[in-house]
């Protein structure tokens, strides 16, 4: 492993992810926080905008268009889809790329057309991106210059999914995904149906048929049954907490039942420091501030069908802490570096 120390530069890291890399890092080893950016807060301190890290030795935000590169190993990018690709395709071939948003998750340039309004203008970079799904793609991402996180529901639902389909365990073409996650993942900016009064003491399905995850699940769903198209059912629900995901699979088994589900968990994940399975059905609150995503699964009481689930924190596993686990992957550092937190409970 090595032991060498790296500058990380977070471009967004006034928002929810940038803040939480932030926090994250500010413990790792062998990093050091050495350039952060944020347009509409260019020249604040972050302690400024996030209190809590006051005291914290870090760089004042500046405009993205200004920051100095010369000096950065990897960049943590945390800007919202259709911003990030323009920003990176500016930054050094020098400097490596972890990018959270979704311009460089989907493979295909009309897919991304088709889902998020506009033309991918950065096909080469694209075509050199690594989808950064550590558990399984951690050979690619150890090489990478470029690596795309994926999202939150997505690396809670593919973690679940993909040892299953590969091994033939559930039908790839009857998968119904039951999604909820806590009010951070809308990012921070102000939204009207985020408001408190909007959210609190309720819950609700959004992007019906039309989230923009669901073709980043089907994309891998597809590699892994070796096919070239799949489509799932996905339902996204957003519920009156902060951080949290939770995902309920609803899938039929091919000859298989849970306890088979189990077990390819365990032998696919056994090495797998962040990946959890558990006996009864997990929780939000444990794995609320850390790394981890927790498995689990159920013979239904409808023949053949198995019923799955998966939490994680939507800010951490999926997205800054996957990012970081990424960052170790690419320079060599111990997987687990700066994400040893244990779940805050309760």
């Amino acid at each position: 492993m090595s032991t060498s120390t790296i500058n990380v530069g977070i471009i967004g890291a006034s928002g929810y992810t940038g803040a939480d890399a932030v926090r994250l890092l500010a413990t790792h080893p062998h990093a050091e926080i050495k350039l952060l950016t944020g347009n509409a807060h260019a020249g604040k301190a972050l302690a400024d905008i996030y209190p809590q890290f006051a005291g914290l030795d870090v760089p004042p935000l500046v405009k993205a268009e200004d920051a100095d590169w010369s000096a950065i190993d990897v960049a943590i990018c945390g800007l919202p889809h259709s911003t990030a690709q323009d920003v990176i395709a500016q930054l050094p071939e020098s400097v490596k790329v972890i990018d959270m948003s979704a311009d460089f998750r989907l493979r295909k340039a009309d897919t991304y057309a088709e889902w998020y309004g506009r033309t991918h203008d950065n096909p080469a970079l694209l075509g050199q991106a690594v989808y950064g799904l550590t558990e399984h793609y951690a050979d690619e991402i150890k090489n990478a210059r470029l690596v795309a996180c994926p999202g939150c529901y997505p690396t809670a639902a593919l973690t679940a999914l993909l040892p299953l389909v590969k091994a033939g365990l559930v039908s790839s073409d009857d998968l119904i995904i039951d999604a909820k996650s806590g009010v951070t993942g809308a990012g921070r900016s102000l939204k009207e149906q985020n408001l408190f009064s909007e959210v609190a003491e309720g819950m609700n399905a959004y992007g019906v048929a039309s989230h923009r995850h669901a073709p980043e699940i089907e994309q891998e769903v597809a590699k892994a049954a070796g096919l070239d198209d799949a489509r799932v059912n996905f339902t996204p629900h957003l519920v009156p907490m902060n951080r949290g995901e939770y995902v309920s699979i609803y899938a039929r088994a091919n000859g298989a039942d849970a306890a088979d589900m189990i077990a390819a968990w365990q032998a696919f994940y056994a090495d797998k420091p962040f990946v959890r399975v558990v006996d009864n059905a997990p929780a939000t609150r444990h794995v609320r501030g850390s790394n981890y995503c927790l498995l689990s699964a159920f013979d239904d009481r409808i023949d053949g069908r198995v019923i799955l689930f998966a939490t994680l924190d939507n800010l951490v596993k999926g997205s800054s802490g996957q990012a970081i686990q990424n960052m170790n992957l690419m320079f060599g550092f111990d997987e687990t570096a700066g994400l040893q937190q244990q779940p805050l409970y309760p």
